[in-house]
């Protein structure tokens, strides 16, 4: 399990997320339009969660209906781009 970025975020690259996360498991590239969390690194301690400004950032389990399509959005950003 992991923390997944919804749709509020959609065209929004706000770094506050970015800046409060321990272990560096939210990318984005230049050409993206949100930033995606890396499901095997993410250590699930919801500070991206707090941090969000437009709170759309949900735990894989509580992700609301309307975005779920957003897990496997995220999931897939990471089979796309390789590892550094």
């Amino acid at each position: 399990m992991a923390y997944v970025i919804t749709e509020p975020r959609t065209g929004t690259k706000d770094q506050s997320c970015v800046a409060v996360c321990p272990v560096d498991c939210i990318y984005t590239r230049e050409d993206d339009p949100q930033y995606y969390i890396d499901p095997d690194t993410c250590i699930d301690c919801a500070a991206c969660e707090t941090a969000c400004p437009v709170n759309a950032i949900y735990f894989e389990e509580d992700v609301p209906a309307e975005w779920k399509d957003y897990v496997a959005k995220n999931r897939n950003f990471f089979k796309d781009v390789p590892s550094n």
